[in-house]
């Protein structure tokens, strides 16, 4: 559902949308964006060529190279790797492994995290990496309003050598070093910390070094010389340009004006995954970790949708697989629940397949009690989301529920969410690498009353996912963890917030010349974790010519 209102979009508005201090929301998914390498279809020859730039669209620009105050997204992330290093990265199988850090190692409960550094490093500005930046650089993150509710289980940061910090956590967090792949483990120098405007150029350990910067048009970095990878980056520069419209982005790659391109649009990925005239990478069947799913979120707190009956009705009159067929390229498979299907996560949902007869009964029932079922069903101001909303308006017609379409701005469209204004909106979400990443979007004590800023903005309430929850942060063992999540989507079939379509599909591509798509290695030589959710690193990418 690419073009519907999603995380993405929320996440690189929320700061512009913060005046009135509703900074808060920002969003743990992105903070651990990630969602798996699939398939691919690359020529490589054997021997890497040093040299040359490479010119990268992306589907969005970002709003700060701050950690604290950015809103990073596939294209912040992106634009994060090529001039900052995370404390950890992920392994081709998804495990977390060391990358600025040297190691880490946990107490018997899982409530203290020590972290060692690889010794040597420096910033780009010659300072050095040690445990008092990386303590200020957690410290920021954590007090941050717009990162601080992913690490609101954070209690403190403790110096315990120059190369040697502690994490102290409230309660057991044995997932907690998957955070530190993503936004919240990205090092800044103290130079650039010192600037709490948002505003300062960025200053990492990374493979490339910032150069300049015109928002809206591009981001261009050059090689790092003193690179501690040894031997990386390849290219002498690479630009980054925000070419939002996905149309746009792949006839400039086919046009030869751009040379490399990342989206989640499903016209894209069929125009691209299967051409032998470009290399790529896609997720479609990608099971690492946790996919952005397409889904109508649905306000529980409002009627009608505070009726179960409402709700069941929607599930059963929504026919996803005509929805995919005409709307998403026939790319993907109906989604009946958070995870995907192959996800050790993955389990019967229950949730309500295909069945007009069903609903229409549903429908009934709720009429004789309480009158005819009508609301207002909300979508961002494009034409391809008022196409989508119509599919959708013309399925629940059928069985006599009837909705007013309305298209809203991207600003207050987000603002409605925070405070519960709103009874259906289309929507893209629940990204991370690990299932704990969406805690914050989906606990009770998140589902505040309308007219309050809420993180879970279905608002749904239920004592057995927050149990879930609290076993799958606190839990080491894998059977249990997975075993708490299934049951979170069988409480999502059960409870009904969201009606699902189907998992979102991302792809990177580029001409024959660009080679190491999407590919990358680990500090120790091993395989790393390709493109996930568009998101890459330049530090291997290379140039035939």
């Amino acid at each position: 559902m690419p073009d519907r209102f999603d995380r993405r979009t929320f996440l690189g508005r929320a700061v512009r949308t913060t005046a009135g201090g509703l900074l808060v929301p920002s969003a743990a998914a992105a903070f651990l964006e990630a969602c798996g390498t699939g398939t691919s279809s690359t020529t490589v020859p054997s021997t890497p060529r040093k040299g040359g730039s490479l010119t990268f669209a992306t589907e969005a620009e970002i709003n700060s190279f701050d950690a604290r105050q950015g809103a990073w997204d596939s294209t912040g992330l992106c634009y994060a790797r090529t001039v900052f290093d995370p404390l950890f990265t992920q392994a081709a199988d998804g495990s977390v492994k060391p990358y600025l850090a040297q190691s880490i190692a946990h107490n018997p409960d899982y409530t203290q995290w020590t972290i060692t550094l690889r010794p040597g490093i420096t910033f780009h500005d010659g300072s050095p990496l040690d445990a008092t930046v990386v303590k200020a650089n957690l410290d920021g993150v954590a007090k941050s309003p717009l990162t601080g509710p992913a690490l609101f289980n954070l209690d403190k940061v403790t110096v315990v050598d120059a190369m040697t910090v502690m994490v102290s956590t409230k309660i057991p967090w044995v997932p907690f070093p998957i955070y530190l792949t993503g936004q919240l483990g990205h090092m800044a120098a103290l130079k650039q910390l010192s600037d709490i405007s948002g505003k300062a150029n960025p200053i990492g350990t990374g493979p490339f070094m910032f150069k300049e910067w015109a928002p809206g048009d591009h981001f261009t970095a050059v090689r790092n010389p003193n690179y501690w990878r040894q031997g990386l980056p390849y290219l002498d520069s690479i630009t980054w340009k925000p070419i939002p419209d996905p149309q746009s982005r792949g006839n400039s790659l086919k046009a030869g004006n751009i040379d490399a391109m990342h989206s989640s649009d499903t016209q894209n990925v069929a125009d691209f995954m299967n051409s032998g005239s470009y290399n790529q990478v896609n997720d479609l069947n990608s099971v690492l970790g946790e996919p952005d799913m397409g889904f109508v979120m649905l306000n529980t707190a409002v009627p009608p949708l505070d009726d179960i009956r409402v709700r069941q009705a929607l599930a059963y009159a929504t026919d996803r697989q005509k929805y995919i067929d005409t709307l998403g390229n026939g790319l993907t498979k109906p989604a009946d629940g958070p995870f995907a299907k192959g996800s050790p996560y993955f389990g019967p949902t229950g949730y309500p397949g295909l069945d007009k007869n069903k609903a229409k009964q549903l429908v009934a029932e709720y009429q004789a009690a309480k009158g005819p079922i009508s609301f207002k069903f909300g979508i961002i101001n494009t034409a391809k989301g008022r196409q989508q909303n119509e599919l959708l308006q013309a399925m629940w017609k059928e069985v006599g529920i009837t909705t007013e379409i309305i298209q809203v701005e991207q600003s207050p469209y987000i603002l409605n969410a925070i405070v519960g204004n709103y009874q259906a909106y289309g929507w893209r979400q629940f990204n991370t690498p690990d299932p704990d990443g969406n805690f914050v979007w989906w606990h009770s004590s998140t589902a505040l009353p309308v007219g309050t800023q809420a993180l879970n903005f279905a608002r749904n309430k239920d004592p057995q996912v927050d149990q879930a929850l609290i076993t799958g942060r606190t839990n080491p063992d894998p059977a249990a963890r997975a075993e708490a999540y299934k049951s979170i989507g069988a409480r999502f079939g059960a409870d009904i917030p969201y009606i699902w379509i189907s998992a979102a599909v991302w792809i990177v591509a580029g001409g024959t010349k660009i080679q190491n798509l999407g590919k990358g290695t680990l500090p120790d030589g091993t395989k790393a974790r390709g493109m996930a959710s568009g998101v890459i690193s330049a530090a291997e990418i290379w140039r035939t010519s």
